[in-house]
């Protein structure tokens, strides 16, 4: 598939959500494509537009919720604070695209993916610590939701087996690639010492980060939404609030020499961004005047959720870790795809910023 691409005639599946969602659909359009493809659904009515999402990229691996478990835990996000987006239809016939597919209301806003600066219009103080203080907010919502109602849909996993699961999930990459940078057996042995034994556990997203939500707003961010729920378990919260805080850029943080890591890549721009997340953080903004620093987020989520958070620096270098073991997935997918693949210095880089926080070079 090219850019801007479907790769199959959208007449058929247009004429079948007209049916299905009883309104007038006018065009399908590719909005999104990664892990999932999300298909932009415009239908003549002034409100009415849908997102469709089907399953790419390394969604059939175990981390995962199928299409239509994911479309039962946003069923029953709607009874709860959590702003999530309303599912409104699951089709398991493949004939119609070449696999199952939820569709979702359309909603509003724009998301800001790993590296992105916020929209222009909320770049200044008050902008950027209402994006901090409703990211964390968002997360408590999560968090304080029933879990029981959504024990039958979402797997358990405590930190100690979601070590395990990243160490083989490292394992399996880097058997392929070859690219395994020392550091992270280090530390994937410092967190299998260190993993908390019996965590209380909640509902949680599995990948909430700024690149998930959706804010709108005029120069006043709201969050108007939380995406991509195929991710969603039953855990340990500190895990997921520790992944949210590895993207603040708070004073005082060191940032660790990359020029090894960038003599052994060719990939210039990935450099360029790769230098520029070691200065301000993989979410710059926060590193920016206004946004909340890392202790005031905690302070208020444990206000918000009553959940005490204790052993940051487990749940930090676990952040990191994990987020190495995806990007070695991700690189090992896109060369056996036949494309080049940028992710060998984020490996590095995660490797290098687990390992400072195991050492206490890095104080969450």
């Amino acid at each position: 598939m090219t850019d801007g691409e479907i790769p199959f005639e959208t007449a058929r599946l247009e004429t079948y959500l007209s049916a299905e969602l009883d309104v007038d659909t006018v065009e399908v359009s590719l909005l999104h494509e990664a892990l999932n493809t999300s298909l932009l659904v415009s239908t003549a009515g002034p409100e009415e537009d849908y997102v469709l999402r089907t399953p790419e990229m390394l969604r059939d691996s175990e981390s995962f919720l199928d299409v239509r478990e994911e479309y039962e835990v946003l069923e029953r996000l709607q009874a709860t604070a959590v702003d999530a987006p309303e599912p409104v239809l699951f089709c398991a016939d493949e004939s119609l695209i070449g696999t199952r597919f939820l569709v979702m209301a359309h909603l509003d806003g724009e998301a800001v993916p790993l590296g992105s600066r916020l929209p222009e219009r909320f770049r200044h103080p008050t902008g950027r610590r209402r994006v901090g203080l409703a990211l964390i907010d968002a997360l408590a919502d999560i968090h304080s939701a029933d879990r029981n109602q959504f024990a039958d849909i979402c797997e358990r996993k405590t930190p100690r087996e979601q070590v395990v699961a990243d160490i083989e999930r490292l394992d399996e990459a880097t058997a392929v690639t070859g690219h395994d940078p020392p550091a992270l057996r280090d530390v994937a042995d410092w967190l299998r010492a260190h993993a908390p034994t019996d965590p209380e556990l909640t509902l949680s997203h599995g990948d909430f980060r700024p690149g998930n939500v959706l804010f709108t707003g005029v120069d006043r961010p709201a969050l108007t939404g939380v995406l991509d729920w195929e991710t969603a378990f039953l855990g340990d919260p500190r895990v997921e609030l520790g992944y949210l805080l590895l993207r603040w850029r708070d004073a005082g943080d060191p940032t660790p020499p990359v020029d090894e890591i960038a003599a052994r890549c060719s990939d210039e721009a990935a450099i360029r961004k790769l230098r520029d997340a070691n200065e301000h953080g993989l979410a710059p903004f926060t590193s920016a005047p206004g946004s909340p620093d890392r202790r005031e987020l905690v302070d208020r989520y444990e206000r918000l959720t009553g959940i005490t958070v204790e052993h940051e620096r487990f749940y930090m270098a676990l952040a990191a870790f994990m987020l190495a073991a995806v990007w070695a997935d991700i690189h090992r997918h896109q060369l056996a795809a036949g494309g080049p693949s940028s992710k060998a210095p984020w490996v590095e880089y995660m490797a290098m910023l687990a390992d400072s926080i195991v050492s206490r070079e890095f104080e969450p």
